[in-house]
């Protein structure tokens, strides 16, 4: 039976939705993950402040995961970290066989699922209830969101919210930060330009933008649906 589980630790609050039994490993994996985090602020503190990339020599996959998806996207490790930790949590429940595992980090979502799912992204404005329909994925998948107007998110631009697609679910969180500082306006030409900036990056498959009411979407996205806001469907908490 697949259930759904909330926890929250220091900073983080995510929801699991996953077999019973694998919970626990998600859960675990989120744990050693902001081990590993904490441990590179302590040794760089500028980790946890840079706006720009930084190089990190580090044997551990979540700082390495981060500092390449800062690189590419061109900001700074911390925006890739929400992602970061749920693609850990969901690799850590697939090395335990799960075949249904979604980790939704305050709006920055890794899965893998056997069945058709809804992910809905919150918005609240005039274009609130908008989700995507997301087919069975047999590999992880990113759906990562930055907002300069919709939760705790750091935003330089004048978003909405952004949302970005991609296997590696470090470079979507990274990349959605990315999209969300460049967007300055809802004029039609500047976000087909920021968009087309975010598509020029390897290995992201889509991006969404939505602002001033109105939405502008490019690459390969799963098909747009309706959706009733649930306010107790939503991570508030950002990690």
């Amino acid at each position: 039976m697949v259930i759904r589980e909330h926890f929250e630790v220091a900073e983080s609050a995510l929801t699991l939705l996953a077999h019973k039994e694998h919970i626990p490993y998600g859960k675990d994996a989120v744990f050693q993950a902001r081990s590993s985090i904490e441990a590179a602020i302590k040794k760089d503190p500028y980790f946890a402040t840079s706006f720009e990339p930084l190089v990190m020599d580090s044997d551990e996959r979540v700082i390495k995961r981060m500092c390449s998806a800062a690189l590419k996207a061109g900001v700074g490790p911390m925006a890739a970290v929400a992602g970061t930790v749920a693609w850990e949590a969901v690799d850590a429940m697939v090395a335990q066989g799960a075949s249904m595992a979604v980790a939704d980090n305050g709006g920055d979502i890794a899965l893998v699922c056997d069945r058709a799912v809804t992910i809905g992204i919150h918005t609240g404005g005039p274009l609130a209830g908008i989700g995507f329909s997301i087919p069975p994925q047999d590999k992880v998948l990113g759906i990562c969101s930055s907002s300069a107007e919709v939760g705790p998110s750091i935003s330089l631009g004048r978003s909405r919210i952004c949302t970005v697609i991609s296997e590696d679910v470090s470079l979507a969180d990274a990349c959605a930060t990315a999209l969300g500082n460049l967007v300055q306006s809802d004029d039609e030409t500047h976000l087909k330009e920021c968009l087309d900036r975010i598509l020029s990056i390897a290995d992201i498959k889509g991006a969404m933008i939505n602002a001033g009411g109105r939405l502008a979407m490019r690459g390969d996205l799963p098909r747009l649906v309706k959706v009733e806001e649930q306010d107790d469907l939503i991570t508030r908490r950002l990690l």
